[in-house]
């Protein structure tokens, strides 16, 4: 699969120890390369990163991963070993929506919905869901208008209001459920059926692969209108999700074999906001 974009998962140390666990569990899952700071992995071929930030950032449920399961033998594996030493959001059981369904915070505190479906539902084995809170409540339905507009290949399959009298906390015709795809890769949207004491933040941001600095200064104009600029290629969209604007070729200049020049690239990387190539080739040549 080509993740154009792809999470990434902020741990306090265990970037590792989070990644023996998942691509234990899930099928057709690999670690693909580790460093102290940062643990790369696939799950079901979706690729995933795990980053060793420390404690300053914790995930939360405003952003979870729906995980579509084909066998309740499937369901029960994945339940078993996620919810270990978790906790239950909503537990394992028949709902109106699902045959079975549960919503779990894995110990690293990842949160995953687990539903017994078909993968064609959603298009992919695993899909990122933002949960709209607090001060964005209402704006699910402007939010998958918006990155609908910003992203390439993108659309919306399914879009569910809340109905009248259903929520006294969703008004009706506020979004109960949306998914969509963006760069042909599905994401759920959904404003919350009653009040969180939780939003978006850094634990889960979305890094977008770009190909080059003309597409990094599109979508980091696109993600700041209304947001705000972060260091290291981090931006904050105007909903407060977290995003990491990175172009490629900032990866491969910092994984070269020549330590010196991969040390080089980093450091001119950290005195950055938005990434500049040019000045990243100049950092790699040691011409700055």
């Amino acid at each position: 699969m080509n993740n154009k974009i792809y999470p990434c998962l902020w741990f306090n140390g265990q970037a590792k120890e989070a990644a023996d666990l998942y691509t234990s569990i899930f099928p057709n899952s690999t670690i693909t390369s580790e460093s102290p700071v940062v643990v790369s992995f696939e799950l079901n071929g979706q690729k995933v990163m795990g980053l060793n930030g420390g404690p300053q950032f914790k995930p939360n449920p405003s952003i979870s991963f729906y995980v579509v399961c084909e066998t309740e033998a499937e369901i029960d594996h994945l339940w078993e070993h996620l919810s270990k030493d978790g906790a239950a959001l909503i537990p394992l059981n028949k709902y109106p929506w699902s045959e079975k369904y549960g919503w779990t915070k894995d110990r690293f505190g990842i949160t995953w919905q687990i539903s017994l479906d078909k993968a064609r539902t959603m298009g992919q084995k695993i899909t990122p869901s933002m949960l709209f809170t607090e001060g964005v409540h209402g704006k699910g339905n402007e939010a998958v208008d918006f990155y609908t507009s910003v992203f390439k290949d993108a659309s919306v399959l399914v879009r569910v209001p809340y109905d009248a009298g259903e929520s006294n906390y969703a008004t009706t015709g506020m979004l109960k459920f949306s998914n969509f795809t963006l760069n042909n890769q599905s994401f759920i949207i959904m404003d919350a059926g009653f009040p969180q004491n939780y939003t978006f933040n850094e634990g889960i941001s979305l890094v977008v692969d770009c190909d080059g600095q003309e597409e990094t200064d599109y979508y980091w104009d696109k993600l700041t209108e209304g947001g705000e600029e972060s260091q290291c290629a981090w931006v904050k969209d105007k909903y407060g999700v977290s995003w990491q604007i990175v172009p490629r070729q900032l990866m491969q200049l910092m994984g070269d074999a020549d330590r010196e020049k991969g040390n080089r690239v980093m450091q001119a990387m950290l005195k950055m906001r938005k990434i500049i190539v040019a000045d990243l080739e100049k950092a790699y040549r040691g011409t700055t």
